[in-house]
């Protein structure tokens, strides 16, 4: 049984790199010949290693493998070129993680959707040193998408964005709407 894709050539045979006292040798260069057919996929995929690892350009089955390296969660009924722009924006919008304008960003570019983002906020302030004690809130904050097919919408995919978007004792609720 043979190993290695019928008809694949190495772009560099190993014979080729030999002494010439043992390119003179038949036994030699078929066992080295057999050594390229075997390692000819592998230069190849090395060779295509930057074509992997670019969400526009990797194999659409490598690309969820990305996404998951990326930290980015996709919904496999999203079109292709949705998938490649949420994992090629993953790495510039991790930056933004915790944020409003993250959050938002993150939910457009995913549904391509209006987002509308209302929190209970977080910060007080006081004119005074000394200011009273004040009870603080419980935190929150609050999504409506507006999209022109909210059925097309995977809410759980939503969520599980959300959740590793915003800050962890941050509760969320989540509304998807018609335009």
């Amino acid at each position: 049984m043979r190993a290695g894709v019928p008809g694949m050539k190495s772009p560099h045979p190993i014979g080729e790199l030999m002494p010439a006292v043992f390119q003179d040798d038949p036994t030699t260069m078929r066992w080295t010949d057999g050594l390229d057919e075997v390692i000819a996929p592998v230069i190849a995929t090395i060779d295509c290693l930057i074509a992997y690892v670019d969400p526009m350009l990797a194999p659409e089955d490598f690309l969820r493998w990305l996404a998951e390296w990326f930290g980015s969660d996709l919904d496999e009924n999203w079109p292709l070129e949705r998938q490649r722009a949420v994992v090629a924006e993953s790495v510039r919008l991790y930056r933004l993680r915790g944020t409003a304008a993250g959050l938002r960003e993150q939910l457009e570019l995913a549904t391509g959707g209006t987002i509308e983002i209302a929190d209970s906020g977080g910060v007080t302030a006081s004119l005074t040193p000394t200011p009273a004690v004040i009870e603080p809130k419980m935190p929150w904050v609050s999504i409506r998408l507006r999209v022109s097919d909210p059925e097309a919408v995977s809410v759980a995919t939503l969520d599980g964005m959300i959740r590793a978007s915003r800050p962890a004792h941050v509760p969320h609720a989540l509304e998807v709407v018609g335009r």
